[in-house]
């Protein structure tokens, strides 16, 4: 089985991610919408307001873990060891990529992505899981 190609695909088709986060021993999860430009450069974007919890985690620890959530099937990616940080992007920057992705998004940046900042994870491993007998790891 290619799971090069199960990531890519797996990643261009699923919306979410299960982003967690985890400050003096408490973890923390929570769902995100996602894109990519380039999956396979390992860097994923999502954006939030600068002033929520999420973001007082991120300038406490870096590192964070997601998984895709599928809403058909088993398929998903799960990335153990991520780095996340702010963009250097804006959502302006990777709005068609967001509204490509969710549609509806495109509300949500007329309304308010002056408000929006845009964060990056970054990750050179990934576990691919394409149902219950083929499970790989791949290299970014």
């Amino acid at each position: 089985m290619d799971f090069v190609k199960e990531y890519e695909r797996i990643m261009a088709e699923q919306v979410e991610i299960a982003l967690a986060t985890c400050i003096d021993g408490a973890p923390n999860v929570r769902i995100v919408n996602f894109c990519c430009q380039d999956c396979s450069q390992g860097i994923i974007y999502f954006s939030t307001f600068g002033d929520n919890q999420k973001v007082a985690e991120f300038v406490k620890n870096t590192a964070v873990a997601f998984t895709t959530i599928p809403h058909e099937g088993n398929a998903h990616v799960r990335v153990k060891h991520g780095r996340v940080k702010k963009s250097s992007r804006t959502i302006y920057d990777l709005s068609a990529e967001f509204i490509k992705k969710v549609p509806d998004y495109a509300i949500t940046i007329e309304q308010v992505g002056e408000h929006l900042v845009l964060y990056e994870i970054e990750f050179h491993e990934a576990d691919v899981t394409v149902d219950l007998e083929n499970i790989g790891s791949i290299l970014l």
